[in-house]
């Protein structure tokens, strides 16, 4: 049973960085074939994918985020995290993240695991 959890503040000042930690549990991050995503819901709006690091470590930011974010992982700690900087209330969303395949990058999104996801607000 593969499980994925998010965790991190869920108020973050306007200008400030926005940090996120997934810990997964029954998978291991670095296993061949596996892709490992953040995806984001504002308020009304619909699901975009921020971006995705795979098991071999490379990574892959979606357009029209990719300047302001940043995905690692912790290989030791079987985690991945996201950071988001120069935050505006518009990132105000639910933030998921999740578990796929290369699909993930090429725009397919074929996500077999997610976690519970976890509201951050943008505001002051």
């Amino acid at each position: 049973q593969v499980q994925l959890q998010e965790s991190g503040p869920g108020l973050v000042r306007p200008s400030q960085t926005l940090s996120l930690t997934c810990t997964v549990s029954g998978a291991s991050i670095t296993t061949d074939t596996y892709y490992w995503s953040w995806i984001r819901q504002p308020p009304g709006k619909g699901l975009e994918w921020m971006g995705a690091i795979a098991y071999d470590g490379s990574i892959y930011y979606g357009p029209p985020l990719k300047s302001r974010t940043s995905i690692s992982r912790d290989t030791s700690k079987n985690l991945f995290t996201l950071q988001l900087t120069s935050v505006t209330p518009e990132d105000t969303a639910m933030y998921y993240c999740t578990k796929g395949d290369a699909s993930v990058v090429s725009g397919t999104g074929d996500y077999d695991y997610w976690g519970q996801g976890i509201q951050v607000t943008v505001s002051s």
